[in-house]
């Protein structure tokens, strides 16, 4: 067997492998013996029909196909076990040459091959981890959220309506005289200035006090949700049913301890500083990992096969699968609602997917040059954790054993750890700079 290889475009290589006459006369007979066998033929015991006959049964070239078949199979084989340094991504694209009795035999295959990766640097980055200061306008703004959430709605009763009041008000519109479908309800709630109904709908109802009413016109919005009343003018006769107003506790020592873990309110803000730290420690990382993977990514040099944006479309496809599942919504659903085929996701996931297989293949270059590595137990460890996450949902439960999700996993950890040993690598030669574990 002759084999030669040539880089072709498109991170390629074109097998050619060139076998003796005598190979293909082989598995010709081959052939003969095993459609025999599997081919019933008056007069004959399986396997022992001559070529003749069997051509007859399953027409002229039936054996020669097989064998040809058969034959590139084996030898492709052959000849990819020699080629060491080869990976495959892909099935190569078969083209028989020469496939002529009494010579030689001669075919191509096309393979899609890892892409070359010629990284650029991805150490000396021009920037650093950046902190967010906490201060003490910070510590207020989530005790004043805290407060909110422990907010009282009191009835108001000594003054009209104003912004940011919860109402209930009923209302009757009509358009030329005549109620029109959807336009009257009895008892709605609203947060007034919210705008929920329509721009200035509920600017009409400020200085109402509950039991008052108002009439005034209005246009609906031209991009307003029913169509039917897109630009159509409309007179509502609205009245307020109930009014109040949200009141926040003092932000003192009883608001604390009502919290039930805070002696008092020097105890809560602390805590929430110690918590806002943390958070900013770990956003700083989180944002040092992305500029680093930007960066390294952006100068580093590599074609991106068609073969691997296609896998990174699916890899998107299932976790968008994953996000629905997560919210209790079908897939079918969702495509419905957003107008859209499986194709046009596909399309519209195309640009990042392009942009996540450049990102995976530098990482992995990476990798393979810091010497990080991620076992088998560690892809079955994580595939363990999130088959227990989805435990509910058995269909995301089995995906989690297929290969092209172990694949996915083993990306993630590997991009994971290498990004976090450059992160480590950087902060020990820069002492100077504070910790973000």
């Amino acid at each position: 067997m002759h084999v030669t290889t040539t880089p072709a475009e498109k991170s390629t290589v074109l097998l050619e492998v060139e076998l003796p006459a005598a190979d293909l006369a082989r598995a010709v007979v081959d052939a003969t013996r095993r459609l025999s066998q599997r081919t019933r033929i008056p007069g004959f015991r399986p396997g022992k029909a001559p070529r003749s006959m069997v051509e007859r049964e399953l027409g002229p070239g039936a054996v020669l196909d097989e064998a040809v078949e058969q034959l590139v199979e084996r030898s492709f084989r052959a000849a990819m076990a020699e080629q060491t340094d080869l990976f495959a991504i892909g099935r190569p694209a078969i083209d028989v040459v020469q496939a002529k009795e009494g010579q030689p035999f001669r075919f191509t295959a096309t393979i899609p091959v890892r892409p070359e990766v010629r990284l650029g640097d991805y150490r000396a980055f021009p920037f650093a981890p950046e902190i967010d200061t906490v201060d003490d306008p910070k510590v207020d703004r989530v005790v004043d959220e805290l407060r909110d959430q422990q907010a009282s709605l009191v009835p108001v009763e000594e003054r009209g309506a104003k912004d940011d009041d919860w109402a209930v008000i009923g209302f009757v519109g009509t358009r030329d005289g005549e109620p029109f479908e959807g336009g009257t309800l009895e008892r709605m709630p609203i947060v007034i200035g919210q705008e929920r109904l329509m721009p200035g709908f509920e600017g009409h109802l400020v200085g109402l006090r509950v039991g008052d009413s108002t009439e005034f016109d209005i246009t609906f919005p031209l991009d307003y949700r029913e169509a039917s009343l897109q630009g159509a003018a409309a007179h509502f006769t609205v009245t307020m049913r109930e009014l109040r107003e949200k009141v926040l506790p003092a932000a003192d020592d009883a608001f604390a301890a009502s919290l039930g873990e805070f002696e008092d309110l020097a105890t809560l803000r602390s805590e929430v500083r110690t918590r806002l730290e943390r958070s900013a420690i770990d956003r700083a990382r989180h944002g040092f990992a992305d500029r680093i993977i930007d960066y390294a990514v952006k100068n580093a040099t590599v074609e991106i096969p068609d073969l691997l944006v296609d896998e990174e479309i699916e890899v998107m496809h299932d976790e968008l699968r994953g996000a629905l599942a997560r919210q209790g919504i079908t897939e079918e659903a969702y495509l419905k609602a957003t107008e859209k085929t499986p194709e046009q996701l596909h399309a519209d996931f195309r640009p990042g997917a392009q942009e996540r297989a450049k990102t995976l293949l530098v990482l992995g270059k990476i990798a393979e040059a810091e010497g990080t590595e991620v076992t088998d137990a560690d892809v079955a460890d994580e595939a363990s954790r999130a088959k227990q996450r989805y435990a509910n949902d058995p269909k995301l439960a089995v995906y989690f054993d297929t290969g092209r999700a172990r694949a996915a996993i083993r990306s993630s950890l590997r991009r994971s750890r290498v990004v976090e040993k450059v992160i480590d690598d950087w902060l020990a030669a820069h002492p100077e700079h504070p910790a973000i574990p």
